[in-house]
């Protein structure tokens, strides 16, 4: 009886062992490929218990995720300027072609990695030379990383991979380049400042003008309605004297005479020499003799 239950148990042993050879899980984060005596058989896309037969056949994993490729120093290339520049990158990739990927680099990241940073250092490198350093510090990194994207892509899917995205995190100037670079710079905005001065000094110049000649129209304006309005007055004036006036000549020109007196004898050291018998004393005479004869009544 004992033997028996010796036996039963070693072969419940042996069942649950080869079970736990034969069960396997694929997580959702990864492909799964089965080898049968180191050929693969089949690839596994779909996370979930999986079967397979134990001691003939194996399975590996391969990450399905997006990854990255950062490059610890910044690379140094040349722009068409034959100047050096440093640039900072890294890659974001991932495995498409998981059989393919292994045929070309025996499923080893690492060789992929070395095999995209050449590509990427490449397609880097001809760009970089077709621009000029203006060109990469500060307007064209998005059509170059574009470009070198899809280049690099090409080359990655014959080992199975995609390039997702190539990003510069940054361009910088060696220091005995930035220095010529930033005085140029600094030039270029100098002289978009002094233009952009002379354009306002001369608008301001126009708009003074404009407004010295509205001045000067209005003030011409201003004085010839016066002077109409003055004349106005004047000639009502006069129609109003030359009415007043009309109606009692002798009084009038009495009242013109006593005008020309003040006038004449404004100051005690005015001196006139004037004909006792001209009319500018007919008044005079007048008032005199009516004295005399009032002094002799």
């Amino acid at each position: 009886m004992r033997h028996g239950f010796g036996f039963f148990g070693a072969i419940l042993a042996t069942v649950l062992v080869v079970l736990a050879m034969s069960v396997f899980t694929v997580d959702q984060r990864q492909y799964a490929i089965i080898f049968q005596m180191g050929e693969v058989k089949y690839l596994i896309k779909e996370p979930g218990l999986t079967f397979k037969w134990p001691l003939i056949q194996n399975v590996r994993f391969f990450d399905k995720r997006i990854l990255t490729l950062d490059n610890p120093e910044p690379e140094r290339f040349v722009t068409s300027e034959k100047k050096n520049v440093l640039v900072d990158s890294y890659i974001k990739w991932r495995i498409v072609d998981p059989q393919l990927f292994y045929i070309s680099v025996q499923g080893d990241e690492q060789r992929a990695k070395i095999r995209l940073n050449q590509t990427i250092n490449a397609g880097l490198r001809e760009e970089f030379g077709r621009k000029t350093v203006h060109d990469v510090v500060s307007g064209e990194r998005d059509e170059i990383m574009k470009v070198v994207r899809a280049k690099a892509d090409l080359d990655a899917r014959t080992i199975g991979v995609e390039v997702v995205d190539v990003r510069l995190k940054r361009v910088e100037l060696p220091t005995e380049v930035s220095d010529a670079v930033y005085r140029r710079m600094e030039a270029e905005r100098k002289r978009n400042a002094n233009q952009l001065r002379s354009e306002g000094a001369a608008e301001a110049e126009k708009i003074r003008a404009d407004a010295d000649k509205k001045r000067e129209i209005i003030i011409a304006e201003a004085y010839r309605d016066a002077q109409k309005i003055k004349g106005e007055g004047d000639a009502a004036a006069t129609a109003t004297y030359g009415q007043a006036f009309g109606q009692n000549p002798e009084f009038y020109s009495f009242y013109r005479s006593l005008e020309a007196y003040r006038a004449s004898f404004k100051s005690k050291s005015d001196v006139m020499v004037v004909d006792p018998g001209s009319d500018f004393f007919k008044y005079m005479k007048g008032v005199g003799k009516g004295g005399e004869g009032g002094r002799g009544k």
